[in-house]
């Protein structure tokens, strides 16, 4: 049975329904982000822990924000300091940080399925903000709503999800982004093809899958580029750098064939040179900055949703 209040682990804890309640309650903190004062009290008396064994910059961040916008307290684990150096279990570590009052952990881990193992360990509320190559549901999230808001902005409000199609390039093999982006799209009723090298590929497919950018490219809606996560393989999976940026690389050349209303996408951190070589802000359908922004709202929104009561309001 799926658990939609208590934890978001992946985008399984949703249904189609959820999701779409996500995505209206994202809209309203956005647009608490955009008050002089951007802070509402829906979540005084709430603490929540960032809890990151692996480096993060854009997401870490953000929940951070999202938290204080909201006034919750925050917390965050200083791995490289903390007791698990000494040889502290994950397990007790979860315990003694939720022995100090601790209504919900975000968790990014470099072993997939970790958030779920923690959810069994707590009475907090998890949050998963990355796990190994398997989720990573808070950023599908946001790319959904920066998706659904830029095309209603410049194709008007009838633009949604249903036969919207999506092109997902590069590393698909190693990226959670991609997984959660992939099952969240299909929710919605977009059609979602994989383009990059085979080598590249999950084991199981997720999504139609292609080498053929080229053949692609003038079909799509949205181009969502990936970085190649090098951290993350253990062979040689490309024949070079080279061959893959000529390949799969979005360059000028294929940037002049998408169409005006196309968005072209990226998680980060993005390897200029490699999956990019244009300049994203000469391209009028970049929105690589807006999802940045985005993950602000959306992530409030997933922290007023588990940890909000009936009682609290947004606009408090």
């Amino acid at each position: 049975m799926m658990d939609t209040r208590r934890h978001l682990r992946g985008i399984g804890d949703l249904d189609r329904a959820a999701l779409e309640r996500l995505l209206d309650l994202t809209d309203h903190m956005a647009e608490v982000g955009r008050r002089a004062n951007p802070k509402v009290p829906a979540l005084r008396g709430r603490t929540m822990c960032n809890l990151f064994f692996e480096d993060s910059t854009r997401t870490r961040m953000s929940f951070d924000t999202a938290a204080k916008r909201l006034s919750a307290d925050t917390m965050t684990l200083a791995v490289g300091s903390s007791s698990v150096n000494k040889g502290e279990s994950l397990r007790d570590t979860v315990e003694t940080l939720g022995a100090m009052g601790v209504d919900a952990f975000v968790v990014r881990h470099r072993s997939s399925g970790v958030p779920w193992r923690i959810a069994e360990w707590t009475e907090a509320s998890v949050i998963n903000a990355g796990d190994g190559w398997h989720q990573h549901p808070t950023q599908a999230l946001l790319d959904l709503y920066t998706i659904r808001s830029e095309r209603a902005r410049r194709l008007g409000e009838d633009a949604g999800f249903e036969g919207l199609r999506v092109g997902v390039i590069g590393d698909i093999r190693h990226s959670r982004v991609a997984r959660s982006l992939t099952e969240a799209l299909g929710l919605l009723g977009a059609v979602v093809v994989h383009i990059g090298p085979r080598t590249l590929m999950p084991p199981t497919p997720l999504a139609r899958s292609t080498d053929d950018l080229d053949g692609e490219l003038e079909d799509l809606d949205v181009v969502y580029l990936l970085r190649m996560q090098n951290e993350r393989m253990d062979a040689a999976l490309i024949p070079s750098g080279e061959e893959y940026t000529r390949r799969f690389a979005l360059d000028p050349q294929r940037a002049g064939r998408l169409g005006e209303h196309v968005l072209v996408m990226h998680p980060g951190p993005m390897n200029r040179g490699v999956e990019i070589t244009v300049d994203p802000t000469t391209l009028p359908g970049a929105v690589v900055t807006t999802q940045v922004t985005n993950g602000i709202a959306a992530r409030m929104a997933v922290l007023f949703d588990l940890l909000g009561g009936v009682e609290t309001e947004v606009s408090a």
